[in-house]
């Protein structure tokens, strides 16, 4: 019986092909990882507008009135600055829950998107990455008065007739960051342009945006809008455009009626 013949080693060229071979494979492979988990981020993200979304109607039902956006207050000589989802001190300090906590399970988790890796824009918010109807949805104190008596009110539920084709919540996004406050393009409420602007829709989900609706549904929108009034400085400075952008050139994704 004859022995077996010993094993021979790989030379240095087999071992250079093996390893270009496995460089492809991976650089093959790499890219359909990426996309796979930007799909899974965008999934969980979706997810969190979807309860958003619940947690909005369940404040409204309760309520008779939507969630406010912005308001302000005087709490022992202190300005308190309470926003739909968090409470904290004019300038930055602890931050306490917001109006839309009670009406969520993990609210620590929804508020965050999974796709924004930046830090807040938002005195010490330590929740980044999605936006709330500012412009027709959410009562907006303008600024900080003792008593919340300056007022722009959002529409109300009784007027809104439009709840599929109306934004809710969304992945916010500006210029160098995020935002917390979702704008309509046509400046109806009174603002500055370039702070209408600022209010814009983050397309980071390979290159969509999420949005929650009125009914409840979310959905991605794909094109990103230069918006009516829109100039070069406005797009570049303000906006960030096209990474990110309105939902429509007009006020029409926006506005209940």
């Amino acid at each position: 019986m004859s022995a077996s013949p010993a094993h021979r080693a790989l030379t240095m060229v087999e071992l250079m092909v093996v390893l270009a071979a496995l460089a492809l494979l991976l650089g093959l492979l790499l890219p359909t990882l990426s996309i796979v988990t930007a799909a899974g981020r965008s999934t969980q993200c979706r997810s969190n507008l979807r309860q958003m979304a619940i947690a909005g109607q369940a404040y409204s039902m309760l309520y008779n009135v939507a969630p406010p956006a912005l308001r302000y207050e005087q709490r022992d000589g202190q300005l308190i600055v309470i926003s739909w989802d968090t409470i904290q001190p004019f300038g930055g300090g602890e931050v306490t829950p917001g109006p839309l906590w009670d009406f969520m399970d993990t609210p620590t988790e929804v508020s965050q998107c999974p796709e924004f890796f930046g830090e807040s824009t938002f005195f010490d918010d330590p929740f980044t990455g999605y936006n709330y109807n500012i412009t027709f949805i959410g009562a907006e104190g303008t600024w900080a008065t003792p008593e919340w008596e300056d007022i722009r009110w959002g529409v109300p539920l009784g007027q809104h007739r439009r709840t599929v084709q109306t934004a809710m919540f969304g992945d916010g996004g500006r210029a160098g960051g995020t935002n917390k406050f979702m704008r309509a393009p046509m400046n109806s409420e009174g603002y500055a342009l370039d702070v209408i602007y600022a209010g814009g829709q983050a397309f980071r989900h390979q290159r969509s945006t999420n949005v929650a609706y009125l009914d409840g549904h979310v959905d991605s929108v794909g094109k990103p809008y230069a918006g009516a009034l829109a100039t070069e400085s406005l797009l570049e400075d303000a906006m960030g455009y096209p990474e990110n952008g309105f939902l429509s050139d007009d006020d029409s994704a926006y506005d209940p009626r």
